[in-house]
């Protein structure tokens, strides 16, 4: 071999993906993606833990602001304030940027069914995402002394609200619907790529805000797992397992439509950046 060949050979493996197989085996996708999955738990632990604090924060009356808040709408537009922040700083931050800041297995999932996720990675993904769900809630439950155990805070659960159960889960399919299809849009245009985490935490601002009462707000499903195990309280768990997972396929399923089949350039939330992406199979991002 000449010694341009050599070269071009050494290039060829540092250019290499880091796993060449389409499908790479549960040991493989671990070794090689673990710090992904627990970029996924802590990002799904950031936002469980300020979803917790910030209701504590709203709705104990031992709360010192809870005196000054005339009503619970009032509390929800904070809380919607609170948590498109919580998106916005978790989607930009260093994990966020490298792991795709899905923290939601029904985003993973829908991802997945797009052919932008591996099967291992969405399931260790989703793992992740669900135990750092668990973890953020006991991990706020902790440092507030218990307090959101009390009946007004609850654990920040998700339960459905006056209207009834149906209402619930078609109010959970029709804002999975909504946000995972802004997001496939957002992300996959030249434009509005780089403001694709801003969509999604404005619509999450405004459905807490707004649709809450009808659902509890969640389109996620780590969203109500961790409050719930914590809770031990599982009333209508199931609306917030399906409804989320199927309102985000019905958006991906539009936006292929819209496409002519052609499906979304990652997986990435925010993929402008120089982190790592398991999505594309490469090193760094475009």
């Amino acid at each position: 071999m000449t010694m341009l060949g050599r070269a071009n050979t050494r290039a060829a493996r540092r250019n290499k993906p880091e796993a060449d197989e389409a499908e790479l085996s549960a040991a493989n996708s671990l070794r090689l993606h673990w710090p992904e999955y627990s970029m996924e738990a802590g990002e799904a632990g950031l936002y469980l833990f300020s979803a917790c604090t910030i209701a504590t924060l709203l709705w104990h009356p031992a709360s010192p602001v809870w005196q000054f808040l005339p009503n619970d709408a009032i509390r929800r537009m904070l809380m919607g304030l609170g948590m498109g922040a919580a998106i916005m700083g978790i989607v930009l931050s260093p994990w966020g940027k490298q792991s795709g800041a899905h923290f939601n297995p029904a985003v993973t999932f829908t991802f997945y069914r797009l052919g932008k996720v591996r099967p291992w990675d969405a399931l260790f993904y989703c793992t992740a995402q669900l135990c750092g769900a668990v973890a953020g809630i006991a991990l706020a439950s902790v440092l507030l002394r218990g307090a959101p155990a009390h009946p007004a805070v609850h654990y920040a659960t998700t339960v459905p609200g006056v209207t009834g159960e149906a209402i619930a889960f078609v109010a959970e399919l029709v804002m999975s619907f909504v946000l995972m299809s802004a997001i496939l849009f957002a992300s996959n245009h030249a434009v509005f790529a780089p403001y694709t985490h801003y969509f999604a935490a404005i619509l999450a601002a405004a459905y807490i805000a707004f649709e809450s009462p009808l659902s509890g707000m969640s389109t996620n499903p780590a969203r109500t797992f961790g409050p719930a195990f914590n809770a031990s309280y599982w009333h209508a768990v199931w609306i917030y397992f399906l409804a989320p997972p199927l309102g985000m396929l019905a958006g991906a399923q539009v936006f292929l439509l819209a496409r002519s089949g052609k499906g979304p350039f990652c997986a990435k939330l925010h993929h402008q950046n120089n982190k790592r992406c398991i999505f594309c199979h490469s090193e760094t991002a475009l």
